[in-house]
């Protein structure tokens, strides 16, 4: 029995397939290292399989030619598995800055609460971090899983396809932009996660500074680190109980900057 594959499908597969690849490398949750690279590559070439009819709808929609560059030469198709490189890692660090505002949220409550002088590096996200900034990292990566979010960035990344069709390259003043929006809103998210702990902090470190004034003799600093671990965790618990909302939230986010970026 003999079966003959299409050399042009086989081509849109391999090029769905490395931009998918290049996606899931970069762009949580799959890029933790908890997931294995078997089943990112697995992951990458069975999406590609699914998307290749139409991604190669989409670009013949868009006048986009595609499937000929193996026949055109080795260097041809070798530019353009390249491109979808290029194109899936930058749709990937679109949407892992949109979730790094979770983790520099963790940072931000770190910092302030005083936890900051026990960071350590985790081998598995690939950063440097204390207590709650793991926490809320590992948390938004769990919610990813278990609130079905992740299916909503792979059918983000499947309708990439229609928005930057493959062999169409990549919109470098939109790409631009998509990244200075992306680090704007990862500030003022970051800030609005932790901002509320952040002042309230900051209030107890003045009073602590207006006791000392007041009264020197009571050494008030020297409560101040368990006053202040006191009220990180008391408080703590508020914003940690709006990280389902906030993923939520941040997934929309991170579509639209996605989308944008092929418009």
């Amino acid at each position: 029995m003999n079966f003959s594959i299409p050399l042009a499908t086989l081509e849109v597969v391999m090029l769905a397939g490395v931009r998918m690849a290049a996606f899931l490398v970069i762009a949580p949750p799959f890029a933790h290292g908890a997931v294995p690279g078997r089943v990112k590559a697995m992951l990458a070439v069975g999406l590609g399989l699914a998307a290749a009819p139409g991604a190669k709808a989409a670009a013949d929609a868009a006048g986009v030619r595609v499937g000929d560059a193996v026949a055109s030469g080795t260097a041809t198709f070798l530019a353009d598995l390249l491109l979808q490189v290029v194109v899936g890692g930058a749709l990937g660090f679109l949407v892992a800055l949109v979730f790094a505002a979770v983790q520099s949220a963790g940072n931000l409550i770190d910092l302030f609460g005083g936890f900051q002088l026990a960071q350590a590096f985790d081998p598995m996200s690939m950063t440097n971090g204390a207590q709650f900034s793991r926490l809320y990292t590992m948390t938004a990566i769990v919610l990813l899983f278990a609130s079905d979010a992740y299916q909503v960035v792979i059918a983000g990344l499947v309708r990439s396809f229609d928005a930057l069709p493959i062999g169409m390259p990549l919109d470098l003043a939109a790409m631009a932009q998509a990244v200075t929006t992306g680090i704007t809103d990862l500030f003022v998210a970051a800030l609005q996660v932790a901002g509320p702990l952040i002042v309230v902090l900051f209030l107890a470190d003045a009073g602590l500074g207006l006791l000392t004034r007041v009264a020197p003799a009571l050494n008030a600093f020297a409560l101040g680190f368990p006053l202040k671990i006191l009220l990180t965790i008391t408080l703590c618990v508020v914003a940690y109980l709006a990280l389902p909302q906030i993923v939520a939230a941040l997934t929309d986010d991170a579509m639209g900057a996605v989308m944008e970026v092929g418009r």
